[in-house]
């Protein structure tokens, strides 16, 4: 197992075990093999469920123009799928797929969340630059700005900083994008393409540990290293998105941002190869987990996630479940969901704006 370094701030804060948090989802959403519309607040999401069967799963991705085994990210786009919940099933039936496939299907239900966190990222970076380009012309932050200012230096470890233009300064330096390719590289690397028990039980695609005593125990706990575990997440996407502010954030990775920075100075693209460089201190395994992890990601062709751009749709969020027995029961409890407002709060819950 590799040992990650993340703060608690930004470890897991579960409220329910993995296996009821899998039946709250199943009751949520309709359990069709077509996707359905949802309405949760101003926004529109799309909901695709199905039983986990890996055909189902390929024929979907091929109705959406989203695969190919033989040329991954040949259409240079991705659709804005989230994955929800996935079969438990996943270990044991890819254990039966040619190599190329599991890893196709791993890569390509990976890609669109780390585009889309990246985008959200991007988001507040564009605005934390509007505000830098006004206090660099002498000009007077608006109430509104300043409290932007605050909840981004609050959420990225630089509140202490009482100069705003030194606590912008320090945000551009945080706030920034983490390469695909190199996200793809870390996930496949720390959990085994999907399949490691703190992927399964915990959507841990990162093995990212944690000290607050909520993390998921190894089978081969060392004392020594203190009261660790693995983080885990309600939502695959949260564990994508906490990878992100780990290493955006943690002192252990000050050498990934000031690499990025140098690379965005000079007008360079910020590419995963460039970055891993800089993941020494990720893993127990040193400079060792480097050159593995710059293995996978050119032997994998995944530099080419690095130019993959989100296309201009609604998300669709995707149900992996094991089976379906009640359908009609289902939908009565969707409906007493939608009349309470509680579907609405499950999705706004997922942090998706």
């Amino acid at each position: 197992m590799h040992i990650n370094k993340t703060s608690d701030q930004h470890a897991s804060r579960s409220w329910l075990p993995f296996a009821l948090g899998i039946i709250l989802i199943f009751i949520c959403f309709v359990l069709v093999n077509i996707p359905k519309q949802i309405s949760a607040q101003d926004s529109l999401y799309e909901i695709y469920v199905h039983a986990g069967q890996i055909e189902d799963s390929i024929e979907y991705l091929e109705s959406i123009n989203y695969w190919n085994e033989k040329s991954h990210y040949e259409e240079q786009d991705a659709p804005r799928i989230i994955l929800i919940a996935s079969s438990k099933h996943w270990v044991a039936r890819s254990k039966n797929l040619p190599v190329e496939v599991k890893k196709e299907l791993f890569y390509r239900t990976i890609t669109p969340m780390v585009l889309y966190a990246n985008e959200l990222i991007l988001d507040d970076r564009q605005e934390l630059e509007e505000v830098y380009k006004k206090l660099k012309k002498g000009q007077k932050l608006n109430p509104g700005e300043l409290s932007y200012l605050q909840s981004k230096a609050e959420e990225y470890g630089v509140e202490v900083i009482a100069d705003p233009k030194e606590k912008v300064t320090l945000l551009l330096d945080r706030v920034d994008i983490i390469p695909p390719s190199l996200a793809l590289g870390q996930t496949a690397y720390e959990s085994g393409y999907g399949t490691s028990r703190f992927a399964v039980e915990g959507n841990a695609l990162f093995g990212q540990w944690t000290y607050n005593g909520k993390g998921m125990k190894p089978k081969e706990h060392r004392a020594s290293k203190g009261n660790y575990g693995v983080a885990s997440y309600k939502w695959p996407f949260d564990s994508v998105r906490s990878y992100m502010m780990n290493l955006n954030t943690h002192n252990a990775y000050q050498g990934l941002r000031d690499k990025r920075a140098e690379l965005r100075s000079q007008n360079k693209d910020v590419s995963g190869l460039d970055l891993a460089e800089t993941l020494g201190s990720y893993s127990e395994k040193g400079m060792d987990y480097v050159k593995t992890l710059k293995s996978i990601i050119t032997a994998n062709d995944l530099e080419v996630a690095d130019s993959t751009n989100l296309r201009d749709e609604p998300v669709t969020l995707i149900v992996g479940i094991d089976k379906v027995e009640d359908l009609e029961e289902t939908e009565n409890k969707i409906e007493e969901l939608r009349a309470s407002g509680e579907l609405d709060r499950i999705i706004k819950e997922m942090r998706l704006e």
